[in-house]
């Protein structure tokens, strides 16, 4: 199933029906149709059917979903059902921010080891989070087995950075920094730019008006993942 080729679009949702899954188990819900799915996830029921019907047959015709069975899928597919260990470089305002947020509240993944410069942070625990020095970095990954990292360094800092990453063996990088960091192909980059989804937001509120739905969630490329 991994193997399977769905299109980066559907991907990108999946967490979204992960997240809501797990709302309707927590609440005691057994069972949910895609037009229930649809009112509460904003996706349009036709497009969530299509997104399923890409992992085989999860529904019953006239039953819907059984809401545990489609979470453990979800979990699995996920890889929710095992601990992510994720590593943090740059515990500035950002980074302390990403620290003190509880990914574990709804999600198995945690934050294991975070990196900074500051002779002042390093050495310290930071809402139960160990920072190290950033000399450390690379055996630090390499000895806990970190593939993914958050990067929240200054700009002039991250392509330098994203090389150690690299050398130690890193997969993953979720870059909150504006820089388009160059990695090779064996790497994937997840760019968060808060900025510049804020200056969308601004465009598309004073050219269209706050109904624009996003297209992108109907435009599907496939991607192998």
């Amino acid at each position: 199933m991994a193997e399977a080729i769905i299109p980066k679009a559907t991907a990108k949702r999946l967490p979204l029906y992960y997240r809501y899954l797990n709302f309707l188990a927590n609440s005691g819900t057994t069972k949910v149709s895609s037009t229930e799915l649809s009112e509460a996830v904003k996706v349009d029921s036709a497009t969530i059917r299509r997104d399923f019907s890409y992992f085989g047959a999860l529904g019953k015709r006239g039953y819907g979903y059984d809401v545990v069975d489609l979470l453990k899928f979800f979990k699995k597919i996920l890889n929710q059902d095992r601990l992510t260990s994720v590593g943090l470089v740059g515990v500035g305002n950002l980074g302390h921010a990403l620290l003190n947020y509880n990914f574990r509240q709804a999600n198995n993944i945690r934050i294991s080891a975070a990196f900074d410069l500051n002779p002042d942070l390093a050495g310290t625990i930071q809402s139960g989070v160990p920072v190290y020095p950033m000399t450390d970095m690379v055996k630090q990954l390499k000895e806990q087995q970190i593939e993914i990292v958050i990067l929240t360094v200054p700009t002039d800092a991250a392509q330098g950075i994203t090389d150690d990453l690299v050398a130690a063996g890193i997969k993953g990088i979720m870059n909150f920094t504006p820089l388009r960091i160059s990695v090779p192909d064996y790497v994937r980059v997840q760019n968060v730019d808060l900025a510049t989804e804020l200056q969308t937001l601004i465009y598309f509120l004073e050219h269209y008006g706050p109904t624009l739905k996003d297209t992108e969630n109907t435009t599907d490329t496939p991607v192998n993942d």
